[in-house]
Parts: structure tokens; sequence; C-alpha cells
């Protein structure tokens, strides 16, 4: 399916009023954290060419604007008529459309699989498995059901006080709506370990809690109940790459928040994610980024630096980028 010339359309009044709450409690570039813990708020002035970026299990809404994400062959779009769920942890590439009079806005809920295995208690869920492997990540036609709670969401998170006594009740109610639809099938299953989907689903989580560790195939397959052969197999097809560039591209992403957010240096980061060699994470990061540990952290604080050919291959890549998206 390709995309419109232009991401603008009617734009209902629920919609108009969720960007007018964006705008203000999102107010700068990148992340806002909310008052609830999980949930922030995201916001890009300016068009981003096609980057690499890793989500934590999360449902993200989009209020204005437009975002393209890429797993593999896969191709998806999340906008003001589709929202995105990833039940698992998971880098891919992801290029944003947006400009300064209407900048892409949007919430980001985690989702937390305590919250999750609550409600499926009270639902009584008790299906065997499915009868096809879900995928890791989906994006969705936002019905009128979910995008009424999210406003409310978000008119609560306008308010300290509403937020603290209704904000977590909204939020549930979110995951519940997610967990009821389409999507639930995916969440439900990373929830258990009862096929080869649950079980990445738990290696998945075992690599963001020990990243730094020693891991390596055999410790993971056994830890997943599988042999090597089939946790390889089976990790490729949920994740679409191997376990350890998966294991090498969370540290880097990991390695990249610690610079960023805690201001560690280049070799103090390296020993932290789990590298012992700094030369050898430097080249690895700049091959996954596009640029040296440093510049890459000058760049997010939104130090002036000259033109990289990483930049020119990004603007190449946004303009040779697939023109369809998937929906389930």
């Amino acid at each position: 399916m390709s995309l419109p010339a232009s991401t603008s359309s009617f734009v209902s009044p629920a919609q108009a009023r969720m960007v007018e709450l964006l705008g203000t409690l999102a107010p700068g570039e990148g992340y806002t954290h909310s008052a609830l813990d999980g949930v922030k708020f995201m916001r890009t002035n300016v068009s981003i060419a096609r980057v690499p970026v890793m989500y934590e299990p999360s449902i993200v809404i989009v209020a204005q604007g437009r975002k393209r994400g890429f797993l593999g062959s896969q191709a998806f779009i999340y906008d003001a008529q589709h929202y995105l769920v990833l039940s698992v942890p998971l880098p891919f590439e992801c290029e944003t459309e947006a400009t300064p009079q209407e900048p892409m806005l949007a919430i980001s809920i985690r989702i937390d699989l305590s919250v999750i295995a609550e409600i499926l208690m009270t639902l009584n869920d008790t299906r065997g498995p499915m009868d096809s492997e879900p995928r890791a990540v989906y994006a969705t036609p936002l019905d009128r059901t979910l995008s009424d709670a999210v406003l409310r969401l978000l008119e609560s998170l306008a308010s300290p006080h509403d937020a603290r006594i209704l904000g977590p009740s909204i939020v549930r109610e979110i995951c519940y709506r997610v967990l009821t639809g389409s999507q639930g099938d995916m969440i439900r299953a990373a929830l258990t370990h009862q096929d080869h989907f649950g079980r990445i689903a738990k290696a998945l989580r075992r690599i963001h809690t020990g990243f730094a560790d020693n891991l390596d195939i055999p410790t993971l397959a056994r830890e997943a109940g599988m042999s090597p052969a089939v946790f390889h197999a089976q990790f490729k097809a949920v994740t679409e790459t191997s376990p350890m560039q998966y294991v090498k591209t969370t540290r880097l992403h990991q390695a990249r928040l610690l610079m960023m957010q805690n201001g560690l240096n280049v070799s103090a980061a390296a020993t932290r994610v789990g590298y012992e060699s700094a030369s050898q994470f430097s080249r690895e990061f700049k091959r996954l980024f596009g640029l040296s540990p440093v510049d890459d952290v000058k760049r997010l604080r939104g130090d002036d630096l000259p033109p990289t050919r990483a930049d020119a291959t990004a603007t190449q890549a946004k303009r040779n980028a697939p023109r369809h998206f998937t929906t389930e």
C-alpha cells in the first residue's frame, strides 16, 4: 500500500485536542517524562532520516506527524490513524516526518507485564497456544474506543492531582483495550513461555537485564529451553537479527544512554556495558550510528558538527525507503 504524498488528513476534534495537549506536555524535542512512571511524550520538530532506535515493550500513539519503522523486510507506519505495539524490546530503524508548523507529537506507554498478567487473570484467559507465531511489532488502525482512552489519559496528565489519582487506571484501561484487540495475542505470548515466541521473549528480557554479562548462544538457548540451533532460528524469526548481533546492538544503545544521560566517557560506558576494548566499542558504535561516540553525543546535545558521510547515507536511505506499511 503506497503512502499518500502528504500526511495531511481530516483532523477530528479528539485528535485536535490530543495535539493541543501534547504540544503543552511535550514542549521540547525528544522525550519528556510524564508524572506517571513508564509514560512519556515524544516530540520532533523536523523530519529525521532513517536511524537506528531501540524501543522497550510499549504502546505508541502518534497524534500528529508520522513515524515509519523498518525491521528487516518489514515496514510499518504509526501515525494519527495507526498505533504501534511492541511486545518485546526491539532494535529497529525509524524515520520521522515532521515540520516546525506540525511537529510529530506522540505518547509512549511502557507495557508492564505484571499489569498484563493481572488483566489476563481477571479475564480468566485460558486460551491455548496460537495457530501461528506472532510478530514482535505491529501497527494497527486506531479505533475510537482506544482513542478516547488516550485522550482521557492526556487530559489527566495535564493535572498533577488527576495524573496521580486517575492516570494509573486509564493506563490499565489502555492496556486492556490493546490486550483484547487484534494485537492481544502477541502480548499474551510474550508473557507466557509455552511457545517459541514466548521463550524468545524471555531471552530478550534476559539480555536487557544482563547485557553486560558474558552472554553466549548456548547459555541463552539453555535458559530458553531450546537447542542452540532452534534458538538461533527462532530468535532471528522474531527479531530479524542473530542473538549475538542483538546483544551487541543492545549494549551499544545502552552505552549511548549512559553517555547522554549520565555523562560517562567512552571508556567508562564501554566497560559498563560489557566491552573489554574501548577501541572495539568505538568501531562498532560508529558502524551502527554513523558517528564516533564523542561526535554522536555532541550531535544529540545540539552541538554543531559538519555534515558527515553518514548524513548523506541516511538521506539517501530515506529516499530509497519502501513506501508501504503492514497492519495487523
